[in-house]
C-alpha cells in the first residue's frame, strides 16, 4: 500500500479562499492527498474576512479535503468553537478533532490520534501563563503530551503552533532566515515536549516564514526529527506556505528502515540545558550532561540541572499517576512509592516535583502533603466512634436521617438500588452497599450474589429498550460510601466503547487494560493482595 500524502500549512489567518484554491491546484496537479494540516493562526485577523470565513464553516462553499487546525485563535474563534463544543456530535473525547462544518475540524487541547496509519500528536493554541482563555494550552495540555513520552511506539507528525526556541542550535546558519533568533513566534514549552516524544515530524507556524531544518538524532532513540516552519497563507514575501509529504507510517516500518541516517544529520538542538549557551561552555559538558538536559524541565532547583541521568532526584509522571512505568529500570525519573501515595490523595504533581505550582489557586489539586485519614485503621475506638458519625452524617447510609428515601428504587439484605441526584443521562441508576463501605469490594465475596442479581435485572430492563449497561466504580483508599454506577448507552453505540475508553484513557496519560477473565472476580484478588500487603507493612 502507498504511504499517505499529506498536505501541510501555515497560518491561514482567515483566508480560506486563497488557501483551498491553492490546495485544489496541488491536488490536482500532484495528488490525491489525504488530508491538509493547518498550524499557525487558523482564525481571521481582520473582521473583513468573516464573510469569507463563515461562508465555509456555514457550508455555502466546499473545504476540498479533510482539513485539521489547532490555531484556534483569532477573529471570530469563540463564536464558533463554542458552538462547535456544544454540538451533541462532538461530545465527548474527540482527539481526532471535534468537526466544525463537512472536512473541517478542530484538534482541541493536545491529544494523539491515528490518520491513515499515521501517528498524529498535537498541542492546540498559544503558551499563556494561565492557559485558561480559549486560543492557548494548559498546563494539563502539557502534561497529556508528557505521558506521551511513556508510551510505546513513534509518532510521526507532531503539530504546534509556535517553534520550540533553540531549534537553530547546531542548525547551518547559513540556511537559518533572518529574525529567526527574535523571542516572537518560539515556545520553550514547546521546545521540551519535543525533546522528549521524539516525532519523526514537527510542523509549526507562527514564525512567519518558511524553514526546513536539517534531520536531527534524538537522544535514546533511533529515528531522527525533522522541522518545518510554514510561513502564511498569501504572505507578500511568498514565502513557501503550503508542503507536501507522503510519510511510510513507522508502525510498517523495520528497525533498520527507521535507524537510516539522513544527510546532513546534527544533533539535537535540545540536549543543552541552556539552549542559548555559547559554544564554549556547551563544550564543557560531559555526554552525560547532555544525554540527561531533555529532562531538565522537572528539575526541582537550578542546583539539580548537572546532575547525572538517573539521579533520582526527578519523578517519573506516569509512574505516579498509573502506578507503572514501561520503562522500568531503565527510566530515567524516580519512581517513588511515597510520592506515588501522595499523588493518589489529590497533591499536584508539580508541587511534588517542583515544591511549587505554575497554576496557584486555580489548580484543582492539593498544594501540601497529606497526612493518612485520621479515621482510618489505625486507632480502632477512633474508627469505631468515626464509623458511626460517617453513618449519620453519610447521603448513602440508609440509617442516616440526610437518606433521601425518595429516590430509593428497591432494597435488598446487602445492596440497595437508588437514582442519583445528578444523573449523566436518563435511567442513571446506582447499586449501593447498606451498610458503610468504602468499597463493593471490601464486602464479603457472599454479596457477590446479590450484586449478580441487581445487575442482571438492570440488564433485562435496558435490553428491552435497546440499550446496554456500563457498570463502574471509583475504587479508592479515601472513598466514602461506595456506589457501582450503572450507564445505560444505546446498543448500536456499544461496540464503539471500547475504543472510547482507550481515547480517554490515553488523553488522561493512562492506558485502558482489558481483562479476558472476570474483570469483577480479578479486581477483587488484587484488592486483596493490596489490603494483605498494607497489613504486613503496619
Amino acid at each position: 500500500m502507498a504511504p499517505p500524502r499529506i498536505l501541510l500549512c501555515g497560518d491561514v489567518r482567515g483566508r480560506l479562499n486563497q488557501l483551498f484554491k491553492r490546495v485544489s491546484s496541488v491536488n490536482k496537479s500532484a495528488g490525491p492527498f489525504d488530508a491538509l494540516l493547518c498550524v499557525g493562526q487558523f482564525f481571521p485577523d481582520a473582521s473583513e474576512l468573516l464573510e469569507e470565513f463563515a461562508d465555509y464553516v456555514e457550508g455555502r462553499s466546499p473545504v476540498p479535503l479533510p482539513t485539521f487546525f489547532i490555531g484556534d485563535y483569532g477573529i471570530g474563534a469563540p463564536k464558533v468553537l463554542s458552538a462547535a463544543s456544544r454540538s451533541h456530535a462532538n461530545l465527548g473525547f474527540k482527539m481526532d478533532g471535534l468537526k466544525i462544518c463537512e472536512n473541517l475540524y478542530w484538534l482541541k487541547g493536545s491529544g494523539k490520534f491515528t490518520l491513515h496509519g499515521l501517528s498524529v500528536a498535537y498541542i492546540s493554541g498559544r503558551h499563556s501563563l494561565d492557559g485558561q482563555q480559549l486560543g492557548t494550552y494548559s498546563q494539563d495540555d502539557v502534561d497529556a503530551m508528557r505521558a506521551l513520552a511513556e508510551e510505546p511506539g513513534v509518532i510521526d507528525i507532531f503539530l504546534s503552533n509556535e517553534w520550540p526556541s533553540g531549534v537553530t542550535n547546531r542548525a547551518a546558519q547559513t540556511d537559518v532566515p533572518p529574525g529567526i533568533s527574535e523571542a516572537f513566534g518560539s515556545d520553550s514549552t514547546i521546545a521540551e515536549i519535543v525533546a522528549e516524544i521524539k516525532p519523526r515530524y514537527h510542523i509549526a507556524g507562527t514564525k512567519g516564514v518558511f524553514y526546513a531544518r536539517e534531520p536531527y538524532s534524538n537522544t535514546d532513540a533511533v529515528h531522527f526529527t525533522r522541522f518545518i516552519g510554514l510561513a502564511p497563507v498569501g504572505n507578500k514575501e511568498k514565502q513557501k506556505f503550503i508542503h507536501a509529504l507522503s510519510p511510510t507510517p513507522a508502525a510498517t516500518m523495520s528497525s533498520s528502515e527507521m535507524s537510516m541516517k539522513p544527510l546532513n544529520t546534527t544533533l539535537s538542538p535540545f540536549t543543552s540545558v541552556e539552549q542559548t549557551a555559547g559554544a564554549k561552555e556547551a563544550g564543557k559538558r560531559t555526554a552525560d550532561d547532555n544525554k540527561d538536559a531533555q529532562y531538565w524541565r522537572y528539575d526541582v532547583s537550578q542546583k539539580r540541572q548537572k546532575h547525572a541521568v538517573g539521579d533520582g532526584d526527578r519523578l517519573c509522571f506516569k509512574y505516579l499517576s498509573s502506578g507503572t512505568c514501561p520503562r522500568g529500570e531503565k527510566c530515567n525519573f524516580r519512581h517513588d512509592t511515597d510520592a506515588r501515595e501522595q499523588c493518589r490523595r489529590g497533591v499536584c504533581f508539580d508541587f511534588l516535583n517542583k515544591g511549587k505550582c505554575e497554576r496557584g489557586p486555580d489548580c484543582t489539586f492539593k498544594h501540601s502533603l497529606q497526612e493518612e485519614d485520621e479515621s482510618g485503621s489505625q486507632n480502632g475506638n477512633r474508627s469505631r466512634g468515626a464509623s458511626v458519625n460517617r453513618s449519620k452524617e453519610c447521603w448513602f447510609c440508609l440509617s442516616s436521617p440526610n437518606v433521601e428515601s425518595h429516590l430509593i428504587i428497591s432494597v435488598g439484605e446487602i445492596y440497595y438500588c437508588a437514582l442519583p441526584k445528578g444523573p449523566l443521562v436518563e435511567d442513571h441508576v446506582l447499586i449501593i452497599p447498606i451498610e458503610h463501605s468504602p468499597n463493593t469490594l471490601s464486602l464479603p465475596s457472599e454479596s457477590e450474589t446479590e450484586l449478580n442479581r441487581f445487575q442482571n435485572c438492570l440488564k433485562i430492563y435496558h435490553k428491552n429498550r435497546q440499550k446496554e449497561v456500563v457498570f463502574f466504580e471509583w475504587v479508592s483508599k479515601r472513598g466514602t460510601h461506595a456506589n457501582l454506577q450503572a450507564i445505560p448507552v444505546p446498543s448500536s453505540r456499544a461496540a464503539a466503547l471500547q475504543s472510547i475508553f482507550s481515547l480517554a484513557a490515553e488523553k488522561l496519560g493512562f492506558k485502558f487494560n482489558i481483562s479476558s477473565t472476570d474483570g469483577r472476580k480479578m479486581s477483587r484478588t488484587k484488592f486483596d493482595i493490596i489490603q494483605s500487603l498494607l497489613r504486613g507493612i503496619t
